[in-house]
């Protein structure tokens, strides 16, 4: 909720600070941001990248609660949908990502750095 405060006061700020912006624009730059920390929270889940292994398309992620999949917060090995997403990260960075049991694997289908 606190980020979703300041997503929308900076859009606020945003909107007052610059001449350029319509009302409306700022209007919609607020509400994609409100759209977007709802995504997460309603959605996603938070994590802190263990271990990056690109060769076999996998990740190791210690992670909150993942909603989706009734499972509580731990550390584990996930694999990909799509190895193009491994270069976007690094150990240590933390992430918003959706995981969903794929042929009896859990697999991370998307994933973003947080913010």
């Amino acid at each position: 909720m606190k980020s979703l405060f300041k997503l929308v006061l900076a859009g606020s700020l945003l909107a007052s600070a610059t001449p350029f912006v319509s009302a409306d624009e700022a209007h919609h730059v607020a509400a994609s941001a409100q759209a977007s920390s709802a995504s997460v929270a309603a959605g996603m889940s938070e994590g802190e990248v263990k271990k990056v292994d690109k060769e076999n398309g996998k990740i190791t992620i210690r992670h909150g609660e993942l909603k989706n999949l009734d499972m509580p917060p731990m550390t584990m090995v996930f694999r990909v949908k799509d190895k193009a997403l491994l270069e976007q990260v690094k150990q240590g960075d933390r992430i918003n990502f959706v995981a969903e049991k794929v042929d009896g694997k859990l697999t991370v289908m998307q994933l973003t750095p947080a913010q």
